[in-house]
């Protein structure tokens, strides 16, 4: 068994239920072990669009890391997500794997850690409700490239409120 730490972002259509449904779809991939809480984040790069909600979720499945893309990448496409569209514009789901317990992965198509991460709080904070000493494979902590992110450059609000997680998974 493998294990993944994805994120979950949504700023098209009702948010909220398509990260619901993105954790439902996850779960038919694996085991759902625990789920971050939701937090609306200001857009990145392009930043005339909807605000994002964005949360994680560690995910055990027998999947190799070319599979979970794509298994990540159908559930996308299930929620309304069409290939292609804007670079970072707006969408009904995102679902990137963002790290794997089997260390780096490089391959077409498929880079983990997700190369962008250390720059991303609305990624970072969401896996720190997971799994708060949870590191990268070259040893940096989460913790810390969370904390050298300027708040006020990149806003992030956590949302009260639980999110629902597929049967068997944390909140």
């Amino acid at each position: 068994m493998s294990r993944y730490w994805l994120g979950l972002g949504a700023n098209l259509g009702d948010r909220r239920a398509a990260i619901e449904a993105a954790l439902a779809a996850l779960a038919r991939e694996g085991r759902v072990e625990a789920v971050s809480a939701l937090y609306e984040t200001a857009p990145r790069e392009l930043e005339d669009q909807p605000a994002f909600l964005n949360a994680a979720a560690r995910l055990a499945t027998a999947l190799e890391p070319p599979a979970m893309l794509a298994a990540a990448k159908r559930i996308e496409r299930g929620l309304g997500r069409e290939p292609g569209g804007v670079r970072f514009g707006p969408r009904p789901l995102d679902c990137d794997l963002l790290l794997w317990d089997g260390g780096e992965w490089r391959g077409p198509g498929l880079e983990i850690p997700h190369p962008r991460l250390h720059e991303r709080r609305f990624a970072l904070l969401p896996l720190l409700d997971l799994d708060p000493g949870l590191a990268l494979p070259d040893g940096r902590r989460v913790a810390d490239l969370a904390a050298a992110i300027d708040p006020a450059a990149q806003p992030a609000e956590r949302l009260a409120g639980p999110l629902r997680a597929p049967e068997g998974g944390e909140v």
